[in-house]
């Protein structure tokens, strides 16, 4: 199950690059294993990474293997701490989510599909040095209630079930972020009262679900 892991691992990292939602080695991936996690190690290009180059970390930052974790782990093991529905953590350097992020501003609900992140907006984190537990805290704050948020001056980060959930949140959010920067550039967005962004985040607790009650 572990070599699966790592394997599913790598594949996620290459199409997160390959859809244009990170660029070079930056950003980083996980999943939950064992009683830690697997990472991406620090500073190597996705395209050449071995299974054992994948380094296991336990949620107190001890490590096995011979690279370097991804210099982002801490927050990477917050989110597991706190979080224990997540199973796959991403992160990444879009260009929307980014752009946003270096203007300190999170995604309000001008379309409905911001409920897709878990909550009624998609917050900013604050900024804080990369790899610092003042980060760390400041993502988990971001994330109370939801799967994904905005990292001010930095990127995007989010956190699913597994890693082909996360890729597809972290696309999700990419693409809203470039909604919401070309209305930015026509003036302001309508958004979308709380009542309804309720509605719709009771609608999406069962978005997708294949199972009918038999009513008969």
């Amino acid at each position: 199950m572990t070599q699966l892991l790592r394997h599913q691992l790598i594949e996620t990292a290459l199409a997160m690059n390959a859809s244009g939602l990170n660029q070079g080695t930056s950003g980083n991936l996980s999943a939950r294993c064992d009683d830690g996690f697997l990472i991406t190690p620090s500073g190597m290009d996705y395209a050449g990474l071995s299974t054992t180059d994948i380094v296991w970390m336990d949620l107190d930052g001890n490590t096995r293997g011979t690279r370097k974790p991804s210099s982002e782990w801490r927050f990477h093991a917050a989110i597991y701490q706190d979080r224990p529905e997540a199973n796959a953590v991403l992160h990444a350097h879009s260009v929307s989510c980014s752009a946003l992020a270096c203007l300190n501003k999170g995604i309000p609900a001008f379309h409905y599909m911001v409920a897709i992140a878990g909550g009624r907006n998609i917050r900013c984190a604050d900024y804080a040095t990369f790899g610092t537990p003042e980060l760390s805290e400041f993502v988990i704050k971001a994330l109370r209630g939801r799967k994904a948020c905005l990292m001010a001056h930095h990127g995007l980060t989010c956190f699913e079930k597994d890693l082909p959930r996360a890729l597809a949140l972290a696309i999700e959010v990419e693409h809203l972020a470039s909604v919401y920067s070309h209305i930015l550039t026509i003036g302001d967005a309508e958004i979308l009262a709380d009542e309804e962004m309720d509605k719709v985040l009771d609608k999406f607790s069962s978005y997708g679900l294949q199972t009918v009650k038999n009513t008969v």
